[in-house]
């Protein structure tokens, strides 16, 4: 059993998806061109925005949305705890000031009323301008928006919505992307729509923002690559993989994000009266399920369960051991003594809680029931 099972996957689409690897071979031109602009239009047709910029990867993604905001020393950057390094890392990049905030219990996502109160501190305390929120939309289902903007627009703050995980998922008739002031994503192949690499892209309806992220993105570039107008950086996606995406974006529309809400659903009957705490989807709300991610009742229990989904050939992961308000990376960015009064009670709880388990589109029913069969016997002698 795979954890996320793209070899399945390309045998499925093998066809297309070679006869676009051999199209970009046999043409010859492997950086930009018109494959990474189809691409980049069909993407941004799909989530509703004006522009879409891809880019190297997510990571690089994120950093460019900080740059075209001028983002810099003094300036305070609002993050969830519980999220992936890179979230937080491109804040120190631009010397801006990471400020760590709690997330809810059930969606894993942004705590509204945390942020406003780690907005007022910070306000208070005097040292930090608050200029960002950034909103991860994590394991597949988008953060709550409409109370999110209501904040940033109470303390004037700019909005990024980091959809690194997703992408496919929506609020209504909203995708996932089209949040944000600047919205990214990343195409890491494991992603819910990733590509056989690096990758990422950039969401936004502002032309003057386009424009400077498609300028830091190319070295500064100007008119031409060999006018630079201001510091950029090398961030561009290939064109391969955009060919690739471009065909693994059809499959995904058509088929993909329907089939993998199927495998949650099968999850979800599963361990209906299972002694855990499924994934909880907002009414109104669609993942895109990049991760099928369950609480158990104590770290003793996770770690036991996910030893013995390994002796069946089941593979989990913990996603994430360690909440990022403990990273040694930032030590030196005035955040640990943050974590005191229990600010961080509901991350701490869920980084030794979470596993997450096998889910993608082509996944089978039997695959599901086999474990849920496990969990449940394990969790048996618990009772």
């Amino acid at each position: 059993m795979e954890f996320r099972d793209l070899k399945t996957q390309y045998m499925h689409n093998k066809d297309t998806i070679d006869s676009a690897i051999y199209n970009v071979i046999m043409k010859g031109q492997f950086i930009g061109g018109e494959v990474v602009e189809r691409l980049e239009e069909r993407l941004a047709r799909y989530v509703g925005v004006k522009h879409c910029i891809t880019c190297a990867n997510g990571t690089d993604a994120l950093l460019l949305a900080l740059m075209s905001w001028n983002i810099g020393e003094g300036d305070a950057v609002f993050v969830p705890d519980f999220t992936f390094f890179s979230t937080a890392e491109v804040v120190p990049w631009v010397k801006a000031t990471p400020i760590f905030v709690d997330v809810e219990l059930d969606t894993f996502n942004i705590s509204v009323s945390s942020l406003e109160d780690a907005i007022l501190r910070v306000v208070k305390e005097g040292k930090l301008v608050p200029k960002v929120i950034v909103a991860v939309d994590l394991f597949g289902q988008p953060a709550q928006f409409e109370q999110i903007r209501k904040i940033a627009q109470k303390y004037n703050m700019l909005l990024l919505e980091d959809g690194a995980q997703g992408f496919g998922g929506s609020i209504g008739e909203r995708k996932a992307c089209s949040f944000g002031d600047i919205a990214t994503t990343s195409f890491f192949p494991a992603k819910p729509l990733g590509c056989y690499g690096d990758g990422g892209a950039i969401f936004t309806n502002n032309d003057e923002w386009a424009a400077l992220i498609r300028s830091y993105k190319v070295h500064g570039k100007g008119e031409n690559k060999y006018d630079n107008v201001r510091i950029g950086m090398n961030s561009r996606l290939d064109t391969l993989q955009a060919a690739i995406l471009i065909e693994k974006h059809a499959i995904f529309e058509k088929y993909e994000l329907k089939q993998v809400n199927q495998v949650a659903d099968w999850y979800n009957v599963g361990l209906k009266n299972v002694n855990l705490r499924r994934p909880f989807v907002l009414n109104g709300y669609e993942s895109s399920w990049a991760q099928y991610t369950i609480c158990l009742a104590s770290k003793e229990v996770r770690d036991g369960l996910q030893k013995v989904l390994g002796e069946h050939n089941i593979p989990s992961m913990v996603y994430y051991s360690k909440p990022l308000h403990k990273q040694k990376a930032f030590k030196d960015c005035n955040v640990q003594d943050r974590s005191k009064n229990g600010q961080y009670r509901n991350t701490d709880e869920l980084c030794v809680k979470v596993l997450s388990l096998p889910i993608h589109p082509y996944m089978e029913e039997r695959e599901v029931q086999s474990v849920v069969k496990v969990i449940t016997d394990y969790l048996h002698q618990w009772i």
